[in-house]
């Protein structure tokens, strides 16, 4: 891996962390909760300015990696009434889910940058086909059909398509079209199929029409195709529980550098957005999954807290996130011991 390899990877995930701690402080304020110390990086302080008007600190730290927003009552009970812990449970999780929101939410405009700049978009109408055999044409698929569902799952844009059939194709299909104003669906297509690391998926063998640009179709494709990758994320989640995926298709934070380095010298800005996307909305899901020592796992205590009517023991809560932290720890170092296995090889 290059300097400059890990010099972009190192702003990419800045960007990220400063955006999703961003999300805290913005809510935490709003919701009248005081804010110690906002801070960029990890480790010993370089710089630090505190507000005399908010108290807040805002510092710079040595190890570029992570950050954090810092609320006071957040790991102890305090009896400030702007203290994290005295704030009505529904202000709670407004500000725990405020981090992941903000990473949707500028990976969505990340996505608009990067679509707007292009001149047109692939619709979900057949347009043709890449032989004159395709196995989808024999099937009954005609160009024309309006592809609206693949296997019961709807589509809105081109990609939940070719993402559909890439992970259901590799066993027959149920495609749902609409032609000529009627709902048809068209029965056990078989597609194509290729292995790449022991994986097999399906192809598509259709081609698509294209739709102009204008401002309210890339505002659209930005949304729909955003909320895909997020699909595409939950059901990797679900592959990789249920074995489809093995664990060392996952990759961790060397994996993810050397990938955002080759990226960045290889491929244009665009594709550079795209990453940005894919790694902001897997932040965003990761962090709200319901584990201890996420903000996931967080939400789960003040969810059952608005259950039971009143808090769990912040000394059992606190417990529990320690434990599922130092799990977390543990894992990212296999993940980064595979990592580091993989790029030597």
């Amino acid at each position: 891996m290059s300097f400059t390899s890990i010099l972009i990877a190192i702003l990419f995930f800045s960007l990220m962390i400063f955006v999703h701690e961003l999300g805290h402080f913005i809510s935490a304020r709003c919701c009248g909760v005081r804010v110690l110390e906002f801070a960029i990086g990890m480790g010993p302080k370089i710089i630090g300015r505190k507000s005399k008007k908010s108290g807040t600190e805002y510092s710079v730290r040595l190890f570029p990696i992570g950050g954090f927003c810092s609320m006071l009552g957040e790991e102890e009970e305090v009896s400030d009434d702007h203290a994290l812990c005295r704030r009505p449970p529904w202000q709670r999780l407004i500000i725990l889910c405020a981090g992941s929101f903000m990473n949707i939410l500028t990976a969505i405009l990340a996505m608009f940058i990067m679509l707007f700049s292009q001149q047109a978009y692939y619709s979900t109408k057949v347009d043709g086909f890449t032989s004159e055999t395709a196995a989808s044409m024999q099937a009954g698929l005609r160009s024309g059909d309006v592809i609206i569902a693949v296997n019961n799952q709807k589509v809105n844009v081109f990609n939940d398509i070719a993402y559909a059939v890439m992970r259901e194709g590799t066993s027959p299909c149920d495609i749902t079209v609409m032609r000529n104003g009627e709902k048809i669906v068209i029965n056990d297509v078989v597609f194509p199929t290729y292995t790449e690391k022991s994986v097999t998926y399906g192809e598509l063998d259709f081609r698509t029409t294209v739709v102009g640009k204008s401002f309210g179709e890339a505002l659209k494709q930005s949304v729909y195709q955003s909320f895909s990758t997020l699909k595409l994320i939950y059901q990797s989640l679900l592959d990789l529980i249920t074995g489809k995926y093995g664990i060392d298709s996952v990759s961790g934070p060397v994996g993810t550098v050397e990938q955002i380095g080759e990226v960045a010298q290889n491929s244009d800005f665009r594709t550079l957005l795209f990453l940005y996307v894919f790694i902001s909305m897997n932040l965003g899901v990761f962090n709200l999954l319901p584990l201890p020592a996420l903000d996931g796992g967080r939400i789960i205590f003040v969810l059952l807290e608005m259950i039971r009517r009143k808090p769990i023991d912040p000394k059992y809560e606190n417990y529990v996130h320690l434990a599922g932290f130092a799990v977390l720890i543990m894992f990212m170092g296999v993940i980064t011991v595979l990592d580091i296995i993989k790029i030597v090889k």
